[in-house]
């Protein structure tokens, strides 16, 4: 199978506050919305949906989920969150598996880690393959 794109789509009751979350805080563009589905799309080229339930669809339990966004320049974007209201949950450090992060969260409760890319230390690099 060739896959051609992966995108989530969550199911939630929030899709107006996700949606201007992602806009605000991640530069997400609207390419589609239709009030009950609402298409973001990032620089880049990742993607994701949200959509209010169908039917007797249920919302999505995010307990557990997590995006991850890999960034240029993770202390800029640190300080940009922060300063727009936003609370890490995590605080910004330097991890030995080869990143420097932090975390915040989404109106629907989903993790959203921030890092970008540092060299392991090496007890861990012996895990990255080529």
């Amino acid at each position: 199978m060739k896959i051609n794109s992966l995108s989530p789509c969550i199911t939630t009751t929030k899709v107006e506050e996700s949606r201007e979350f992602y806009v605000k805080h991640f530069g997400a563009n609207v390419t589609f919305d239709c009030g009950w589905y609402v298409n973001l799309e990032f620089e880049g080229g990742a993607s994701v949906q949200f959509m209010a339930p169908q039917n007797d669809q249920p919302a999505c339990n995010p307990t557990g989920l997590m995006y991850n966004f890999s960034v240029s320049d993770v202390d800029a974007e640190y300080q940009s969150l922060t300063a727009s209201g936003l609370v890490a949950i995590m605080p910004i450090e330097d991890h030995p598996w080869g990143d420097r992060g932090f975390a915040v969260q989404d109106p629907n409760g989903i993790v959203l880690y921030v890092h970008s890319e540092r060299d392991p230390s090496p007890e861990f690099k012996q895990y990255y393959k080529s």
